[in-house]
């Protein structure tokens, strides 16, 4: 047996059982030893049914009955009555009809889930189930089935069927091969990679299971940090454009804005502007929370630039985003001198040839696009800064895209409005300087925020209707644009007509969404600037970007549908004027609301929420869920600031030890794909 050979060949994997496999991605020995566990049943404290204390529990029980019966159209909940010599107790699932097949055999099973009380009895809640033969049955002095690894449900692959396939592997499991420096293993304090496989597809106490995570973690996170690492100083030796800092140019437009600077905004344009000295290029990521003003920072050393003769490409997500930054900067910077120009894809072909010779002939300043901007056809007379909004909506190769366009590798600043954990922009975006916009301006207001049931909505639209009597607009966010039958969630589509024939009927009311054409979304969102629209409802287009000072109260339906983060960024939308504001998340059901929501009731710090998301729903809600994907972790926490600390340490001796990463095939092959995912020269 070796690493590569098909799972089809080890004892026990017949034709459908292989199938099932090959069905799920796992079709050799390595992809099956690198199917981790996602947790583990204790069954070393089996309890009586007569002794039950709510909390997690495990029971050996029979099935005295079983029955599965739907409600609504997407549920199914089973329940059945267990019993051992001592009592009875009711079990739960809920869409998991299999569970009547798996019950009706008359066998012993050990029961393993949360006991306590739910709608008024007690009962365990979703356990997991594990057949035993009376053979089996761990004692107090017996842990060789103490601990049951429980593996992800893909497909027909059960994780029974895992346990007894893996079992087969054992003797190759012992043989795997090193894959981190022996070095770094004893510094670490490290068990090996064959040990560590072991101790988490056979534990035997709880400290296995421990050890074996932390390594499989810290090779995880070793591997993306020391491809960061390499990134940064391979950008080192690049040669850059040096802008010298020219004091009078800045001055004079700091000057003329009509607003003080915060203390936040001068500090990262002065880290931005000692940047544009050095003969290396920035490679900066500046995060500011909604509102923190980092369009007049990307104003301030656009304006640097210019005044060294060089260009600036600022590159926007949506039509709307880029508007509004063409408009804001050329606001800004026109008087001083500097040409400012929008190119989308909705500009026409004769404005749009003659937009192009003015950008290559030097005649444009500042250019601010879409993906427009990545064609063959751009081209620049002189390009020397790229500011990229909203920097997670573009993949590497788009990034690229722009950065080729120059012969020496221009600036670049990544701009993001969600704010990103420092665990997770140490791991993502290592080889980044990063600048935090960390104060509002004068005079924003916090945005009172408040939780609503779908049964108490009447209450809230009065309140809204008040907003705009007194002269105000309103947002109203859903998740979808059609209905969908397989979801209950709302769709723009819908509830416009819904509100516009019942609710808010004398009202004027918007619709605006992704599927619209750009000539469309864009007299919708004037209509709305201007005024004339009351309420606008919108999908999450209107996410970033979109800046109605008039506009003071946002519902967002589903709200717990959303991540912490992009509610954060909605709700931004709002309190960007003088007049007090709110924000009304709206819950899908009536149950008791989440700790994740109650948390956004009372926070108006995004970045504490970005904290909290991560911890409770992962990197995907923070980064988003595409490239939450190419982090690849199985078992790293990006919550684990210290074995992230570690990590980085370690990979920074690496590479000063001088050793040869090629010495290790696995290592290099990672690091040069995390250097392909996120190398931006």
């Amino acid at each position: 047996m070796r690493l590569n050979s098909p799972l089809s060949e080890i004892k026990g994997v017949g034709p459908k059982s292989f199938a099932y496999f090959d069905a799920a991605g796992l079709r050799t020995a390595e992809n099956l030893i690198n199917f981790l566990p996602r947790r583990y049943d204790d069954y070393s404290e089996v309890t009586r049914i007569i002794d039950l204390v709510p909390g997690k529990v495990a029971i050996r029980a029979t099935v005295e009955s079983v029955q599965t019966r739907r409600v609504k159209r997407n549920m199914a909940i089973t329940t059945a009555v267990l019993v051992d010599k001592t009592s009875k107790v009711k079990a739960v699932w809920f869409n998991q009809p299999y569970r009547e097949t798996q019950l009706r055999t008359g066998a012993t099973f050990l029961f393993s889930g949360d006991f306590g009380m739910k709608y008024n009895s007690y009962q365990i809640t979703s356990p997991s189930v594990e057949q035993v033969d009376d053979a089996d049955q761990p004692d107090k002095n017996d842990t060789s089935h103490a601990l049951v690894p429980i593996y992800r449900r893909v497909k027909d692959v059960t994780p029974k069927l895992v346990r007894q396939t893996v079992e087969h592997l054992k003797p190759l499991i012992q043989f795997m091969p090193e894959t981190l420096p022996e070095t770094t293993i004893s510094e670490q304090g490290l068990v090996s990679r064959s040990k560590a496989l072991q101790m988490l597809h056979f534990p035997t106490k709880q400290e296995d299971i421990q050890q074996g995570r932390k390594r499989l973690a810290f090779e995880e996170l070793f591997e993306m940090l020391l491809a960061a690492e390499m990134n940064k100083r391979e950008n080192m030796k690049l040669n850059g454009w040096l802008i010298p800092f020219d004091q009078p140019t800045v001055k004079t437009f700091v000057d003329s804005l009509p607003f003080p600077l915060t203390n936040a905004q001068r500090r990262v344009a002065w880290q931005i502007l000692q940047d544009f000295e050095k003969s290396t290029p920035m490679n900066r990521l500046l995060q500011g929370d909604v509102g923190s003003g980092k369009t007049v920072v990307a104003g301030l050393v656009a304006r640097q630039a210019a005044q060294s003769g060089l260009q600036t490409a600022l590159l926007a997500p949506t039509e709307i985003l880029a508007s509004q930054h063409a408009k804001t900067l050329a606001d800004l910077l026109e008087p001083h001198g500097v040409s400012v120009a929008l190119l989308t894809g909705s500009v026409k072909p004769a404005a749009r040839k003659g937009l192009l010779d003015a950008l290559a002939n030097g005649d444009i300043d500042i250019i601010i696009g879409t993906h427009a901007l990545l064609q063959d056809s751009v081209s620049f007379h002189k390009l020397g800064l790229v500011i990229i909004d909203e920097q997670h909506r573009f993949g590497v190769k788009q990034r690229q895209a722009l950065m080729d366009k120059s012969p020496k590798m221009p600036h670049l600043l990544s701009m993001t409005a969600t704010p990103i954990p420092r665990s997770l922009a140490l791991t993502l975006y290592g080889e980044l300087d990063i600048s935090i916009l960390d104060e509002l301006p004068a005079g924003r207001q916090p945005i009172t925020t408040k939780l609503w049931s779908p049964a108490s909505t009447p209450v809230m639209y009065e309140l809204v209707d008040r907003e705009i009597s007194s002269g105000r607009q309103v947002y109203v966010i859903c998740p979808l644009i059609d209905n969908s039958d397989s979801s209950d969630k709302k769709s723009v589509e819908a509830e416009y007509r819904r509100l516009r024939n019942s609710v808010f009927g004398a009202r004027n009311i918007g619709l605006l969404h992704g599927k619209m054409k750009p000539n469309e979304k864009q007299e919708v969102m004037q209509q709305f600037s201007e005024g004339k629209i009351n309420i606008l409802v919108s999908t999450t287009v209107v996410e970033v970007g979109v800046d109605v000072p008039n506009a003071t109260v946002i519902i967002i339906e589903n709200a717990d549908n959303f991540g912490l983060s992009q509610l954060h960024q909605l709700r931004g939308r709002v309190g960007r004027g003088q007049h007090k504001s709110y924000c009304h998340l709206v819950l899908s059901t009536h149950d008791k609301p989440s700790k994740r929501l109650l948390e956004i009731e009372k926070s108006q710090d995004g970045f504490h929420l970005a904290e909290v998301d991560l911890e409770l729903r992962g990197p995907g809600e923070v980064y988003g869920r595409a490239q939450h994907g190419a982090l690849n972790l199985q078992i790293a926490t990006l919550a684990d600031t210290k074995l992230i600390a570690q990590a980085k340490q370690a990979a920074a001796k690496f590479i000063d030890s001088g050793e040869d990463i090629s010495e290790y095939k696995h290592l290099a092959s990672a690091v040069s794909r995390y250097q392909r995912l996120t190398t931006l020269n």
